[in-house]
């Protein structure tokens, strides 16, 4: 996977532009507790999204979606168990532009946190 440079700076300010607007919205300013607050919400969810792909795309859920979809379809068409595809092959989306910026992202909380720590505590 190829990350473009312009592509995942514009992404990282995104984020960033977000982490400020929820904070000013769930805590009314700008602050450098609010922004560590907001920030490790937004790392954890994309590392989540990225565990719950990598999770997906292993085949763990495979055996559990090929079940639902042969029972759902017993009384409509008669099809073999095997020629079910799998969740694994229905899901293609690249994990990895989610486990960068969750990176990214948590590297920037813990600059924050390490500068509140040391100037501001």
């Amino acid at each position: 996977m190829k990350i473009v440079p312009n592509k995942s700076v514009f992404l990282v300010a995104f984020t960033q532009i977000v982490i400020f607007i929820l904070s000013f919205i769930f805590y009314g300013e700008i602050s450098i507790v609010s922004y560590i607050n907001i920030s490790f919400y937004i790392s954890l969810a994309l590392l989540l999204s990225f565990l719950l792909i990598f999770t997906i795309q292993s085949g763990f859920y495979d055996a559990i979606s090929k079940s639902f979809n042969f029972t759902q379809s017993l009384k409509t068409n008669k099809r073999k168990f095997e020629d079910i595809p799998g969740l694994s092959q229905l899901v293609t989306i690249d994990k990895k532009p989610f486990l960068f910026y969750a990176i990214v992202n948590g590297i920037l909380m813990l600059i924050a946190l390490v500068v509140y720590y040391v100037l501001l505590a």
